[in-house]
């Protein structure tokens, strides 16, 4: 009976101690912003986890070599960032913070606890774009309401309902790329 036991828990040690068949680096970016204006001092903190995790793979796995030669092969990337801000977290798949261009204006699009904040270039705060349930966002400017999405290039697409007219009129924000 002893021995019986003995041999399973070294046998469950041993399913411990086989070899690693990924490569995994993980790097996570925190970065502390204070904001100071008339209500006070604020800080946001963002926190971004960058992982890349490649399968290790031989070219010559059936050969009787001793030491193989290790294959290439795609790195899967994945990011998370999450904001905090008022005590407050945000997690974000993909952060869509850059600046942007309409019909010659350029807007700056920013991350906040809630969404995303577009600023002019004299920082004056242009609009709020809050994330729906269904990964759109609802654009509010001081006059006007749309939704809107990120399209495969990145642009900010927002469609307004214009009931005068009975049409939906679709405006895309192209990001600049610096």
């Amino acid at each position: 009976m002893k021995t019986i036991t003995l041999g399973m828990i070294a046998f469950l040690f041993t399913l411990n101690i086989q070899a690693q068949n990924k490569n995994v680096k993980s790097e996570v970016k925190t970065t502390v912003t204070t904001i100071k204006d008339s209500k006070g001092e604020k800080k946001l903190i963002k926190t971004q986890e960058v992982k890349e995790i490649q399968n290790i793979e031989l070219k010559d796995a059936d050969s009787n070599a001793l030491n193989k030669e290790v294959e290439n092969t795609p790195v899967q990337v994945t990011a998370i960032t999450a904001v905090t801000a008022n005590g407050v977290t945000n997690i974000v798949d993909v952060d869509r913070s850059a600046y942007y261009n309409l019909n010659g204006q350029k807007y700056q699009v920013s991350l906040a606890e809630t969404g995303y904040n577009m600023y002019l270039p004299n920082k004056e705060k242009a609009a709020v774009l809050r994330k729906t349930s269904n990964n759109n966002y609802i654009y509010k400017a001081k006059n006007k309401t749309s939704f809107g999405y990120f399209d495969a290039n990145g642009n900010l697409v927002l469609e307004s309902y214009d009931d005068k007219t009975d049409k939906v009129i679709v405006e895309t924000f192209i990001m600049v790329k610096e």
